[in-house]
Formats: C-alpha cells, sequence, structure tokens
C-alpha cells in the first residue's frame, strides 16, 4: 500500500504562537505548576518536523490511557480507559480531554497528591503520525468530528480513526477510537497485555516511584518527600521525645529541686510550732492490732 505525503505537518504546526498560548489556557488553569513537576507550556516546538503522537498510561483514579496527537501547536488529548485495540470490531470509548501541551509528550513521573490526574504517568508509546482524511486540513476534519490517521510507533502501527458520537453528550467529548483493516490488524492480540512498559524506561506504570523516577522537562518541586527522607523526620522525632530522655529528666537532681516543694519558714519573734502527728490511718491501725500480742484472759474469783 502506498502512503500518501505527510498533509498535515505544516496545518498542524502553523497556528502561530498566540493561538498555541491561547488553547492550553485550560490546561495551566487546572495546575499548579509549583507543586507539579508537569510541564507549563513554555516551550516551542521546532519547525520543520512531522507531527508527533504519545500515548501515557495514566493510573490516576481509574487506570486510563492518555491519547495525544499533535495539531496546531498544542496535543489534542483522548482519555482511553481501556486503551487501543487492534481488533477492528472492537470501538474503544476516547473522551476528549483539554488540550495539553506540545512538551508533555515527554512527561514520564508521578503526579503528586492533590494535583489534578495525581498518580503515576508511563510514555507507554510515541511516534509520529500521518494525517489522511476527511479532505486535507485535519483541523477541520477533527471539528467535523472524525479524523482517520496512520500512526508510526513502537507499538502502534497502520491506519486508525477517531469518530465523535453525536447526541449522546451535551459537551461532544465522547468519540470512539478504532482500527482500520489493514496488514496490522490482528483479533487475537491485546497490545495493551502483551507490552504493557514504558517505551522510554521499560518501567510499568507501578514501578514509577517519587524516590527512583522523575522524567520530565521540569525537575520537582521537592515538595513531595521522598521515603528516606519521611523515616530520618520520623526518627529524629523519637530520638527528642524518647521515655528513657524523660525519665531521665524527671529524675534528674535540677528537675528534683524544682519540684520539691521548700520548707516554709518560721514567721519572726514567734516559736515555731510543732507540726501534729498525722492521725493513723485504717490501714495503719489494722496492721497495729494484728501484730500486738493477745490479751490473756482472767481465772474468774
Amino acid at each position: 500500500m502506498a502512503l500518501r505525503p505527510l498533509r498535515s505537518a505544516t496545518i498542524s504546526i502553523g497556528a502561530g504562537e498566540h493561538g498555541r498560548s491561547s488553547s492550553v489556557k485550560k490546561y495551566q488553569s487546572m495546575r499548579d505548576f509549583s507543586d507539579t513537576p508537569e510541564p507549563s507550556g513554555r516551550e516551542k516546538r521546532r519547525r520543520g518536523k512531522q507531527p508527533t503522537f504519545v500515548i501515557q498510561k495514566h493510573q490516576a483514579s481509574h487506570l486510563h490511557y492518555d491519547f495525544r496527537l499533535e495539531m496546531e501547536g498544542v496535543l489534542k488529548s483522548w482519555a482511553v480507559p481501556k486503551g487501543p485495540s487492534y481488533d477492528p470490531t472492537v470501538k474503544r470509548l476516547a473522551m476528549m480531554t483539554e488540550d495539553h501541551p506540545y512538551e508533555y509528550g515527554s512527561f514520564e513521573g508521578v503526579i503528586p497528591e492533590g494535583n489534578y490526574g495525581a498518580g503515576n504517568v508511563i510514555i507507554w508509546d510515541n511516534g509520529t503520525w500521518e494525517f489522511i482524511e476527511p479532505g486535507d486540513d485535519p483541523v477541520k476534519a477533527l471539528k467535523q468530528g472524525k479524523l482517520t490517521f496512520r500512526m508510526y510507533g513502537k507499538k502502534m502501527f497502520g491506519e486508525w480513526a477517531l469518530v465523535r458520537i453525536k447526541g449522546r453528550s451535551p459537551k461532544g467529548n465522547e468519540w470512539l477510537l478504532l482500527k482500520h483493516r489493514d496488514e496490522f490488524a490482528n483479533e487475537k492480540v491485546d497490545v495493551t497485555a502483551v507490552a504493557p512498559r514504558s517505551v522510554v524506561s521499560n518501567r510499568t506504570v507501578e514501578e514509577v516511584d517519587r524516590g527512583r523516577v522523575w522524567q520530565s522537562n521540569r525537575k520537582s518541586s521537592g515538595r513531595v518527600p521522598t521515603l528516606a527522607a519521611r523515616l530520618a523526620k520520623e526518627d529524629r522525632g523519637a530520638r527528642r521525645t524518647s521515655p528513657a530522655k524523660r525519665g531521665a529528666r524527671a529524675t534528674s537532681p535540677a528537675n528534683a529541686k524544682k519540684t520539691s516543694a521548700p520548707a516554709k519558714r518560721p514567721a519572726k519573734g514567734r516559736p515555731a510550732r510543732p507540726r501534729a502527728a498525722p492521725a493513723p490511718s485504717r490501714s495503719s491501725r489494722a496492721g497495729a492490732r494484728t501484730s500486738a500480742r493477745p490479751t490473756p484472759r482472767r481465772r474468774p474469783r
């Protein structure tokens, strides 16, 4: 099958910096970049390259695959709960989400708790893509609700399509991701099961850890402590408040002087009155009776 010439490179990239920045405003408003290692969208794309795609496996509140196609200087994005399928009879739900900046395509790491989309992220696949139909403009085709394209990745090959589902959602963000029947179609292989690892780090999404990996265009802010730092902090706290030290402080001579009540001095000109002996308690009286000898009986006269 002869490949059609790449027609989307000049269209998808030539939107201009103003259009690109306005397109990622929603993305930026949903994140605190002082706390998340995700890119903020300041990097400019180099011209002359073929448009890229990235599929990121994302373990957030629910595991899903973020399917992203570069277009208009950003990454048009869909969340695919079950991931792509090479079976042409299987149509996978794809929920369109906010546009992501171009440099997000190289992000792999951990989004800290408390941030939007908190969880582990790996780059499941990446590569370039080529627009096929309808028409000659992929942006127009996307707005009309159907996009057919060819993928050149490490796991994703051949022709695929994104088709918007009409009438199901008032937002119009429900799409279907499906595989066309070509030489790469396969009904027996589940690509998400046989190839679960990252194409960048060779880690699974469960293996990505805060203390082990931060692969991104931006460094971590350092607000998320590593396990070693947390254990060291707990150890310092335990040493400061250990029971042995608390007992030693309580029985030290300095503390004994502070806690013992000072003896009262008698008033001037008056002799000190002796303190009355305390009345014997019941327990002391009982002990005295048991220790005394029994009284001998008197004989009758």
